[in-house]
């Protein structure tokens, strides 16, 4: 039977020649993020990383607003969340070495289980006045929250394994998904504790945490199956992880800094209230960057890219400090760290691709953690160091903190991949 063909359909409508033409159009091609959901399950562990950790950007914020509206002291909130941060950054990479062990499932639920229940022994503590001593207890027992982001990073990493571009959008995704998350979970939980009553935050992110693990976990079509594990060197020790560690230290606390010395600036300029909108901006800018890298295809190594970006960053994160310099006006220096956040996500992105590269086998939630632990000891750091020279200086020279800690990065990027040329 013959097909039909598709020919223009020449009229007239007046003195203007119409040409309809019928010919079918191919279909669009799937975008990247669109060829990325079409993978069997990842919609739906998704969806349960997201509700989980989204109480990654609450608990701290909430234990601040619940402790010091309680007690009336910031010097015991800040102690105390410093107590839980150090705790996690002692107890995370056996967390994930656990999980690589034993597998995600099998750990994250019952992790997640001690970590709300070390939340609400938090909340009761507070709630019923019991000892200072009990915050601290209390809050220490929640560093068994594994890292839902490392665990979705496996997780794409299992089913990409043989497609590096789709593997680079989805590593950009969780980045800006973690953005996203750190930028919204502080304002739901000001907005909660605020609104309601001082331990809502705190309520409300232990239940969305456990909640979301659970929908995760029950995901186990994607789950990477648990490998024998030979006897390898630990990601610690393993080639070219020491200095790329380093480097999270030092990207850490260009995070923690830059958080410290605006609120910091905002409060000297009279709107303490406008810190929160002004730092979401920056984490905006790294959202939308972090989504717009996942649909380009970079050229090159991650590890030649690497120095590339830390430059970026580094030159980007010089603006917030001239803004500040020179016009002190809080409305421009908001312009400077939405561009400066620009830089955060594809530095981010391509540090954990390094990450995956340099990782054994067998202990990739184990690696990221490291990385992840190595951002948290520098945000604890940089918040100290920027604390000091914003009261002890002014908050305009403590944006010189994070351009300095930025180029310290740089520094230790570019000295590893000189290192590692030469060793080739």
């Amino acid at each position: 039977m013959p097909q039909p063909t598709h020919r223009p359909l020449f009229t007239t409508t007046g003195d203007t020649l119409v040409i309809a033409d019928f010919t079918p159009r191919p279909p669009r091609a799937p975008g990247p993020y669109r060829r990325l959901f079409a993978h069997p399950g990842t919609r739906a562990f998704t969806a349960g990383n997201l509700l989980a950790r989204l109480p990654m950007g609450m608990f701290s914020v909430s234990a601040v607003v619940m402790i010091a509206g309680t007690r009336g002291s910031y010097a015991l909130a800040g102690a105390v969340s410093a107590t839980g941060l150090a705790a996690t950054a002692v107890l995370a990479p056996f967390t994930a070495r656990l999980i690589d062990r034993h597998g995600q499932a099998r750990v994250a639920v019952p992790a997640t289980l001690l970590a709300a229940l070390g939340s609400l022994a938090l909340l009761l503590c507070v709630r019923h006045d019991a000892p200072a001593w009990t915050l601290f207890a209390a809050y220490a027992a929640t560093a068994t929250t594994p890292n839902i982001g490392g665990m979705s990073r496996a997780r794409w990493a299992h089913l990409l394994k043989d497609d590096d571009t789709s593997l680079h959008t989805a590593n950009s995704f969780e980045q800006a998904a973690d953005e996203l998350c750190f930028m919204l979970g502080p304002v739901l939980a000001a907005l909660l504790c605020g609104t309601l009553f001082p331990e809502a935050g705190t309520l409300v992110a232990a239940v969305l945490l456990v909640t979301g693990m659970l929908l995760f976990t029950a995901q186990r079509s994607t789950e990477p199956p648990v490998q024998k594990q030979p006897r390898t060197r630990t990601p610690l020790r393993a080639p070219g992880m020491p200095p790329l560690l380093l480097a999270c230290l030092a990207m850490g606390a260009v995070f923690g800094a830059m958080e410290v010395v605006t609120i910091a600036f905002a409060d000297a300029r009279g709107h303490a209230s406008a810190a929160g909108v002004v730092l979401g901006l920056q984490a905006a800018g790294s959202c939308g960057a972090g989504l717009v890298y996942g649909a380009l295809k970079p050229g090159g190594r991650a590890e030649t890219r690497h120095p590339w970006c830390l430059a970026a960053m580094t030159a980007l994160l010089t603006l917030p400090l001239l803004a500040a310099a020179t016009t002190g006006s809080l409305l421009l220096l908001a312009g400077t760290l939405l561009i400066a956040g620009m830089a955060t996500a594809p530095t981010m992105v391509t540090t954990m691709t390094l990450v995956q590269e340099r990782t054994p086998a067998g202990r990739l939630n184990e690696g990221m953690t490291l990385a992840v632990t190595g951002l948290l000891g520098g945000i604890a750091g940089g918040s100290a160091v920027a604390g000091w020279t914003a009261e002890h200086l002014s908050p305009t020279a403590g944006y010189g903190v994070p351009v300095t800690t930025a180029a310290l990065a740089l520094i230790i990027s570019l000295a590893a991949t000189a290192q590692g040329r030469g060793a080739g």
